[in-house]
């Protein structure tokens, strides 16, 4: 049975290609109509191709069930069309979020995603991570790890591939989508200082982030400008188990009325020994968290949090990259600030 091309003519409905071989473009170009090299156009979204061409060609290729080479396409386009992204191996919730947005927008934008993990944070560690993309002849590389200080390697990079940062890395020759974290630690603060809490202690995350840091940052301000006593800080690793050990030593303090944990998973381990040791949340002891992870509304009691916005940030570094690969002569885009939200639930209330 014909099948009708967008212009009116038919396609026959078998492939052209021979028996037992997968179909080239050279197939598609003939059941279409067209040059092998307006295939090549049409399928890298070539601006001189017309949408009637391209629309012939894509109706091909689904005839056909023609697969483009990959490693072909590259070499007779000099692209890859492929995005890297640098970052740390984890199962944490906000890494997750951050990764699939970016996918999922790379991927809209016809660009495929490499990985490269690194399990240091060192300048040297994060450069190495990179040049392996760059052996990949990535387009692009979006950093998801908290760059405090860049190396000679890392900026020669960074000059050479367009690259993003994120989580609130930094380095002079990249572009920015970061939350601004001085503002999580201030709105966290100052939601307790409002309850009536006479002060916050605060669980920080590593010190080698530079949200971390940060998120720090506007605890202290925020209890230096309502004049109040800065607690001494705890620390942990973002994980469970950190504040569940740093709640164990809290839950022996009396005086504590109120915890701001950097992570929500760090609140969740908080939450857990206070109630082992017998302090009720939100009665005796009130505890916020960050990042508004999936089961912050599920735990008991529901969790206080500052949401932060993963997905967009995802998306955004991606259009950030995207833009510069397209057009690398243009000004490029402005570093961008995404703003967090605070999201009251029951682990906060007013001191008993």
């Amino acid at each position: 049975m014909p099948h009708r091309r967008p212009d009116g003519a038919t396609m026959s409905s078998t492939p052209r290609s021979s028996a037992g071989r997968a179909p080239d473009m050279a197939d598609v170009a003939a059941l279409a109509g067209v040059s092998k090299q307006t295939v090549s156009r049409a399928l890298s979204n070539h601006p001189n191709v017309t949408a009637l061409t391209r629309a012939k060609v894509e109706e091909a290729v689904a005839q056909l069930g023609y697969r483009r080479n990959a490693a072909a396409s590259m070499l007779s386009s000099g692209r890859s069309r492929t995005i890297g992204v640098v970052s740390m191996p984890t199962l944490n919730y906000s890494s997750a979020v951050i990764s699939y947005s970016m996918e999922r927008a790379a991927r809209a934008a016809g660009y495929a995603v490499s990985m490269a993990t690194t399990t240091s944070l060192s300048p040297e560690a994060i450069a190495e991570a990179m040049s392996r993309l760059a052996e990949q002849a990535v387009e692009g590389i979006v950093l998801v790890v908290p760059l405090l200080v860049g190396s000679d390697a890392t900026e020669e990079i960074s000059r050479r591939i367009p690259t993003v940062t994120i989580d609130g890395s930094r380095s002079a020759s990249t572009q920015v989508v970061a939350v601004d974290q001085t503002s999580v630690g201030r709105l966290a603060t100052e939601h307790l200082l409002s309850l009536g809490h006479d002060t916050v202690w605060h669980l920080a995350g590593p010190g080698e982030w530079v949200e971390a840091g940060e998120r720090e940052s506007g605890w202290r301000a925020a209890l230096q400008a309502a004049g109040r006593d800065v607690p001494p800080i705890l620390r942990g690793d973002w994980s469970p188990e950190s504040g569940y050990q740093a709640g164990l030593l809290l839950a022996r303090m009396p005086e504590v009325t109120s915890v701001f944990a950097s992570s929500d998973e760090m609140a969740f381990g908080v939450i857990r020994a206070l109630h082992e040791q017998g302090r009720r949340v939100p009665d005796d002891v009130s505890v916020i968290g960050v990042d508004d992870i999936a089961l912050a509304a599920y735990c008991s009691p529901a969790l206080t949090t500052v949401a932060q916005p993963f997905e967009e940030i995802g998306r955004l570094a991606v259009d950030h990259l995207i833009e510069v690969i397209v057009d690398p002569d243009s000004t490029p885009p402005a570093p961008t600030t995404v703003a967090a939200s605070l999201v009251v639930r029951g682990s906060t209330a007013p001191p008993a």
